[in-house]
């Protein structure tokens, strides 16, 4: 017998020995990236030799004109027509109507059954009692109605909760109906999906437009766009939640003879708790950012000063109202927080139903007290002499940004140094070349992208998005917009996937930043203007910094959640391979985590195209100009083409960053 012998490496070098594959090989080992690379030397050497990408004037349609006759028939129609009389009517009066009412509930409590009611609230949310969770919620509460007083908002914030109470209402009661057809029904689940999915990519400013056109402006319009606004969160962790119910307990009641409503009364729904309650949370986040942007079209409230000051950029009057709108995200964002995490406390079990009624009964108890105490002494209102000015402090502290820091500083230059080369050197060239390329090289490098990581069907929406925006007659200013939203997102990722990373791989940085990006995430759209406009007097640069701070904690969270859920098992293989630190990083963990960081890129595109429209507030320009103007001044044909126009740009954003394997669950901000 001969013994075994191993086998020796053979050289590649050596006569027979395979080859590894050239570039070339490797490059046709992928057919969609030759497409897309052929398809950008088209691109680039049409846009050399045309030096025009003007979207042909024979292939735009005139949709002005019929959206304005029939906005004309709106008008003539609304006290007259049927539709409007039996259905749009009773819609609008019961907003206005429920409104009012919250409104004078809140007017008749007055400033301290106010305040002691949403200190009693928010203790009862946290638990009760000497909890420390509980005394932090009623803290928070209590400050934020204090400094909302001193501050002078008193009336404007109790307009904005008013409406916001009723729109929440209601948003959560269609929100729990819709996730319990989709949480048991697979074909209902199937059929709201895509439009669940459509609803989180449209921006803000895009739900607005239709129902202004229907409703004109004011408290209905406002109502209407914030409910549908809200609903996709309650519905979609409705469903989370009741699909991913323990199925030994679902079974555990099948066995005991529970009916299938019984089962959804008695053990699902309760399952189901701490999903809804997140939902209820998002869907209460997202009608304060709502109500307060609705502002624009007569909702009043907390915005309306806002968006005054922001016309004649004067941030000593905006930052009053702004302070007043944030510490109403926290006080609600703390208080239904606090509610969610009751759920996970072993204590709560504890308590008997007595007890839970008897803590029922004092909150109750104090809100009447307060109120009678509060009727007593005649002061409805906040005291007008309890009220402290900011604005000119404000003002002063504006103006040495202005003259200090906006240029001049040795080696860094300043704000305004910052602001003008971003614009010459990014923003400027980028809509150069997306203007300068011919329309139909655009058309073919959007549709081979999407094709490239998505599905042909993919392909064909984008052609078709950017289509209409061409037939519309908006290609150019849309490319401006699109200029920026490129700049914004590239800094975005680049930023988040940084910081993400980095927080995923030291805990004490991830600790850090956690309440910086809580306080991030809880904050309106329309905040982020007022510091832009202080720091850089507004412009493209002002709206692109506030969309990368408004997109930063989704895609840094969405990062360090994808890279710390990889399988340890394949880093400790690594590091016994002896990878280093860079060599875990680069062929471990970020292969293993790219489906999370090609979900943080599609919420990246999703809220960079949604602040990019808004800041054009502060002149950001292009469509979002066009949307303010349409809805301020009412020429809503103009207000409603660059809507759908951004809604082209939203959906064709979304299936270029969105890859063939779909997500089946978003994250939600």
């Amino acid at each position: 017998m001969t013994a075994p012998t191993l086998d020796r490496p053979v050289k590649a070098d050596a006569p027979g020995a395979p080859q590894p594959p050239g570039p070339a090989a490797r490059l046709m080992a992928h057919p969609k990236a030759v497409l897309l690379l052929l398809a950008l030397l088209v691109a680039v050497v049409s846009a050399a030799v045309a030096g025009s990408g003007e979207w042909p004037g024979d292939l735009t349609v005139d949709v002005r004109t019929p959206l304005q006759d029939f906005n004309e028939w709106l008008v003539d129609n609304r006290t007259t027509h049927p539709l409007f009389l039996y259905f749009l009517l009773h819609i609008s009066n019961t907003a206005e109507s429920a409104v009012d009412g919250v409104f004078s509930a809140l007017e008749s409590l007055g400033f301290i059954g106010v305040t002691v009611a949403a200190v009693l609230i928010a203790w009862y949310a946290g638990g009760a009692g000497l909890r420390r969770r509980a005394l932090v919620t009623a803290g928070t509460a209590f400050g934020t109605f204090a400094v909302i007083g001193v501050l002078g908002m008193w009336e404007p914030a109790m307009d904005t909760l008013s409406l916001m109470i009723v729109c929440v209402a209601v948003a959560a009661v269609i929100g729990v109906l819709l996730g319990l057809l989709a949480g048991l029904s697979d074909r209902a689940e199937r059929m709201l999906r895509p439009v669940f999915d459509t609803m989180q990519v449209l921006p803000a400013f895009s739900y607005l437009l239709p129902f202004v056109l229907i409703f004109d402006i004011g408290v209905p319009s406002a109502f209407v766009a914030t409910v549908i606004y809200a609903v996709p969160p309650m519905a979609r962790l409705t469903a989370l939640g009741l699909r991913g119910a323990d199925p030994a307990a679902l079974e555990a009641s099948a066995s005991l003879g529970a009916s299938p409503v019984q089962r959804l009364w008695t053990a699902r729904l309760p399952l189901a708790r701490k999903q809804m309650l997140l939902g209820l949370n998002q869907t209460i986040m997202m009608s304060l950012s709502m109500v307060v942007l609705a502002t624009v079209i007569g909702a009043g409230g907390l915005g309306e000063p806002i968006y005054k000051a922001l016309a004649v950029v004067d941030v000593g009057q905006a930052l009053p109202p702004g302070i007043a709108i944030v510490l109403l995200a926290i006080w609600l964002d703390r208080t239904t927080a606090a509610a969610g995490e009751r759920l996970d406390d072993p204590e709560e079990g504890v308590r008997t139903s007595r007890t839970a009624w008897i803590l029922r009964g004092v909150v109750a108890a104090g809100i009447a007290a307060a109120t009678v105490i509060g009727s007593a002494l005649g002061r409805q209102e906040w005291p007008e002499s309890w009220v402290v000015s900011i604005a000119d402090p404000v003002n002063d502290v504006t103006g040495w940004i202005e003259r200090e820091l906006s240029a001049g500083i040795p080696l860094i230059g300043g704000t305004q140094t910052w602001a003008d080369g971003f614009a010459v050197y990014v923003l400027n060239p980028l809509r150069s070349a997306l203007v300068g390329t011919p329309w139909w090289a655009l058309l073919l490098v959007a549709g081979i992208l999407a094709y490239a990581v998505g599905r042909l069907r993919a392909a064909v929406t984008v052609v078709l998005a950017l289509g209409a925006i061409g037939a519309m007659g908006l290609w150019t200013r849309s490319m401006d917009t699109l200029s920026q939203v490129i700049a914004a997102l590239a800094l975005t990722l680049l930023i988040g996937f940084a910081v993400g990373v980095l927080a995923a791989r030291v805990a004490w940085v991830e600790r850090v930043i956690r309440p910086i990006l809580d306080t991030l995430q809880t904050l309106p759209a329309f905040i982020y203007l007022i510091p832009m406009i202080a720091l850089f007097t507004g412009g493209r640069f002002a709206g692109v910094a506030a969309s990368v701070l408004y997109a930063l904690p989704a895609v840094i969270r969405i990062t360090t959640q994808g890279i710390r859920q990889i399988d340890p098992s394949a880093l400790e293989a690594a590091r016994s391979l002896g990878a280093s630190t860079g060599q875990q990083l680069r062929q471990v963990q970020i292969p293993l985590a790219r489906p999370a960081l090609l979900l943080a890129v599609n919420q990246g595109v999703v809220l960079v195209l949604s602040m990019v429209v808004i800041a054009g507030m502060i002149g950001g320009g292009a469509l979002g100009v066009d949307v303010i103007k349409g809805l301020t001044k009412g020429d809503l044909a103009l207000g409603l083409t660059a809507g759908i126009a951004i809604v082209c740009l939203g959906v064709l954003l979304d299936r270029i960053s969105q890859p063939a394997a779909a997500v089946k669950e978003r994250g939600l901000r």
